[in-house]
């Protein structure tokens, strides 16, 4: 499993704040097929957030992301809580964060990652740090690496072709 933070990981870390309170934020179309890529080699992928956000939700949804948790200010228990839900051993998780309330988590999984803009002290607890910045194609990066790291890539690329394959044939 593949659990990640969002603001500052997902994203950048802006946020566009409307006139009526509602918060905005802006996801990379690059991290959304790394979840897909993630998805297809048969990996289960998950958020856990400090901050509540409906458009994460309507991201979530469309990226079939189903384990989302937001508004956590401890993430531990709920890593947790995932952990014994689906029989997985801390070992059995990856997680890709940016900042301090991501630590605890990092210090606890099998595979930590840390996007290239995180905080210093991240950084150094993590197992792999990323090239690329938060909301920048940073999460992809990191599931890239595990699926070359994993030697799925071949499988990967089969079932894409299939799939476009099935959908070009749906469409005649």
């Amino acid at each position: 499993m593949i659990l990640m933070d969002v603001d500052g990981t997902l994203t950048d870390g802006s946020l566009l704040v409307m006139p009526d309170g509602e918060e905005l934020k802006s996801f990379n179309v690059r991290d959304g097929m790394g979840v897909w890529l993630a998805q297809l080699a048969g990996l289960q992928v998950g958020i856990v957030t400090g901050k509540i956000s409906k458009s994460l939700v309507k991201r979530a949804e469309r990226l079939k992301i189903t384990e989302v948790y937001q508004g956590v200010m401890d993430k531990k228990p709920i890593l947790d809580g995932i952990l014994e839900k689906h029989g997985l051993k801390p070992d059995q998780v990856a997680y890709v964060g940016d900042d301090l309330g991501d630590l605890e988590v990092i210090r606890t999984v099998g595979l930590a990652a840390a996007v290239a803009d995180a905080h210093p002290i991240v950084k150094k607890n993590s197992d792999y740090i990323c090239e690329l910045p938060g909301g920048k194609g940073a999460v992809r990066e990191f599931i890239e690496f595990i699926i070359e790291s994993q030697g799925k890539w071949e499988m990967i690329q089969k079932r894409i072709k299939e799939i476009f394959n099935q959908n070009r044939n749906n469409l005649r």
